[in-house]
């Protein structure tokens, strides 16, 4: 195959041994630096943090802003509330607070002086607003389309017709139904030709690039033909070459109608050599298919070659 000479935006500038371009989670293996405040938005971050750290975020600002209220009441002075003090004068103020800050109200406290109405009026309205806020954070996240694409742990370079081909499965871990997938497999290396290390790219060419429907699991292949630039390799020249698979799945979400996107990768030490993927589905004795997801990765070594 021709080298396709561009650089789809991971650069073809090499100063040291990386990592990896692409990490498993399918980010990239990029640290942002030099950024200030004014660069974070607060939406983007909250939307796309883990489901723990955004109820911890939630209930922190929850407990933040109950306390600055507290305090504001406290310093009014004992006279500001009336009611019910049996649970010391700050864990009162407290206690109103948050009754106030969610409308709940349950009358055994109340504003006495006049600055401790404005307080609490301003607080309710705050409390609608942050709400409403954190509501729609909330839809935001779980309304988001996203793909759950399960890869095989390894690729692997298969016995294929009359040579060799490399291969990897894929498999949805989700119960929704994704159509039209397609794929696009580009190789990395690290050209050090010329006394100087410079990465290239090369866009691999796929037995078969998309498929219709995705009920079960889909085996990628590229065959290492005459045109392969994988072709002929070993794994120790792979591993001087410091490759990598560089994958990009696209597919057609029925649930959200919408395009959903993952990214994958697999590094030179992650290529097994002569094996074949294991069955991962079976046909029961009703007649239906029976799909084990957590069998996607499965393969056995290739003893001999018939």
């Amino acid at each position: 195959m021709e080298k396709v000479k561009f650089d789809p935006g991971l650069t073809q500038q090499y100063s040291a041994p990386l990592r990896r371009a692409i990490n498993k989670d399918g980010t990239f293996n990029v640290a942002r630096l030099g950024t200030s405040w004014h660069d974070v938005h607060p939406y983007l971050h909250l939307v796309s943090i883990s489901w723990p750290r955004f109820f911890l975020t939630l209930l922190t600002g929850y407990i933040a802003v109950n306390a600055i209220f507290a305090v504001v009441y406290y310093a009014l002075g004992p006279n500001a509330l009336q009611g019910d003090m049996s649970n010391g004068r700050f864990m009162t103020d407290f206690y109103f607070s948050s009754q106030t800050l969610t409308t709940v109200g349950f009358g055994h406290i109340a504003p006495k002086t006049h600055p401790a109405n404005i307080v609490a009026a301003m607080e309710a309205l705050c409390g609608l607003l942050g709400f409403a806020v954190a509501t729609g954070l909330l839809f935001g996240r779980v309304s988001r389309p996203s793909a759950r694409i399960g890869f095989s742990d390894r690729a692997l370079i298969v016995p294929y017709q009359d040579g060799m081909s490399l291969q990897f499965r894929l498999v949805n871990r989700r119960e929704n139904s994704l159509t039209e997938l397609e794929a696009t497999v580009m190789l990395m290396t690290v050209d050090r030709n010329g006394g100087g290390s410079k990465r290239t790219y090369d866009v691999l060419k796929l037995e078969r690039d998309k498929v219709y429907f995705f009920p079960l699991t889909w085996t990628v292949v590229h065959p290492l033909d005459e045109d392969s630039p994988l072709r002929g390799k070993t794994p120790a020249d792979l591993e001087q070459l410091q490759a990598e698979l560089l994958i990009m799945v696209k597919a057609w979400d029925e649930t959200f109608a919408q395009t959903v996107r993952q990214r994958y990768s697999y590094r030179f030490d992650e290529i097994v050599w002569n094996a074949r993927f294991s069955a991962a589905f079976e046909i029961n004795k009703n007649g239906n298919m029976d799909l084990y997801v957590d069998r996607v990765g499965d393969h056995a070594r290739i003893t001999s070659q018939t």
